[in-house]
């Protein structure tokens, strides 16, 4: 697929002035992009689309007031799907990306990204629909890709595994998620492991990339 000039256009929310100032300039700078429009935070974003000002792309910050950026994505997704976002953040913690992968988001960058990583970020979510940055390890990565298309069929999962995949896609804790399902903590551990042999991962990011990649979130809790 080539990118025609100025072919995509791209909204911006930021609570930070400067900072949003600062990547609306640089993203205008990108041969294949133009700014639609910028916001403050994700109310400024809904009264935009429902005025009609609907981007290719979002650039969206997480940690924004009146409201953040899990809670626009969320809404963005069930109202203006075609929206792909691309979630901005100083943390790429696995909790922050689960939920907002379960919220919607095509793509996660750290605020220090660098410019060619920024176009490559938005071009790739046009063409491709996904974009994981290189600062998460490789071996993250890799989990990944392989995690994303596990061949498991979910009907060999009992009842309680499911529900299990289900908790693991919330913020709860292992404790919670222990309290939650009426069991031990132990047995809470026991689900971990099974799972994490039965599907082949190694990491609660894998195991929620599973349970979304399967439609288990379709009946979520």
């Amino acid at each position: 697929m080539i990118i025609k000039e100025k072919s995509i256009t791209v909204a911006l929310a930021d609570d930070h002035q400067l900072v949003r100032s600062a990547m609306a300039r640089l993203v205008a700078s990108f041969a294949s992009c133009t700014i639609l429009f910028e916001a403050d935070n994700g109310v400024e974003v809904q009264d935009k689309l429902k005025n009609h000002i609907i981007p290719d792309v979002l650039l969206l910050d997480i940690s924004m007031p009146v409201l953040d950026g899990f809670e626009t994505a969320a809404w963005l997704t069930k109202n203006y799907p075609q929206v792909r976002i691309i979630a901005l953040t100083m943390n790429t913690d696995e909790r922050s990306i689960v939920k907002m992968m379960r919220n919607g988001a095509k793509g996660f960058l750290s605020k220090n990204t660098e410019p060619p990583e920024l176009l490559k970020a938005i071009e790739t979510v046009i063409i491709k629909g996904f974009y994981l940055p290189e600062e998460i390890s490789w071996k993250f990565v890799q989990g990944i890709q392989s995690e994303a298309n596990l061949p498991l069929d979910p009907a060999l999962l009992n009842e309680k595994e499911r529900e299990f995949l289900t908790l693991i896609c919330t913020e709860m804790s292992y404790d919670q998620i222990a309290k939650k399902m009426f069991i031990g903590v132990r047995t809470a551990d026991d689900y971990r492991a099974t799972l994490y042999e039965k599907l082949k991962v190694h990491s609660r990011m894998g195991l929620a990339l599973y349970a979304i990649k399967n439609g288990f979130l379709d009946n979520s809790i």
